[in-house]
């Protein structure tokens, strides 16, 4: 049983408190006195795919749970308001000090993981991004570092969570030439 799921983990309505806040259908929920429905959705979260000049991935390490220390893509979190290709662009210079010049949509993933005790669901947008250059590159934020990696050496089992190793997986199947 997951204890971190939204129906384990909801018990009171938001909007008055009440403990009458049951599960309705897959992550929805109903308040029995006030009749607030209220629905867990998906989150937009934004991941960059940057190539260096020798082709190298660049995938920075979590300094934060979940999954702390595992290898990720750069990005994070939409912010309400803000549009996805903004996000990316703020996060890539939040996290890596790096100027987006040109940015291309790849794909999306489904993705589930465990903060602060709870499941966050969220939808990945994959960009493929390229970089006006390297030279200012740091590591801050939310991130302890960052490697650059040849694709085709990628130890996947390093990578944080599945949808972002289906992600690298897609682009690595289209970006290397066939062998």
């Amino acid at each position: 049983m997951d204890t971190t799921a939204p129906e384990r983990v909801v018990k009171f309505c938001p909007k008055c408190g009440s403990s009458d806040f049951p599960a309705q259908a897959e992550r929805s929920f109903k308040c029995g006195d006030c009749g607030f429905h209220f629905f867990i959705n998906a989150a937009a979260a934004v991941a960059a795919l940057i190539v260096n000049e020798k082709g190298e991935l660049l995938l920075t390490r979590r300094a934060l749970d979940p999954k702390k220390g595992l290898l990720d893509l750069p990005g994070g979190f939409v912010d309400p308001g803000e549009r996805a290709e903004e996000a990316l662009v703020r996060e890539i210079r939040e996290e890596l000090n790096l100027e987006v010049l040109e940015y291309q949509f790849l794909t999306s993933f489904p993705n589930a993981y465990v903060f602060s005790e709870f499941t966050v669901y969220t939808v990945d947008l994959a960009f493929v991004c390229q970089i006006k250059d390297f030279s200012g590159i740091t590591w801050q934020d939310d991130i302890s570092g960052y490697v650059f990696v040849r694709p085709e050496a990628l130890n996947y089992s390093d990578i944080c969570s599945d949808s972002i190793r289906r992600i690298i997986q897609l682009f690595v199947k289209n970006s290397l030439p066939d062998s």
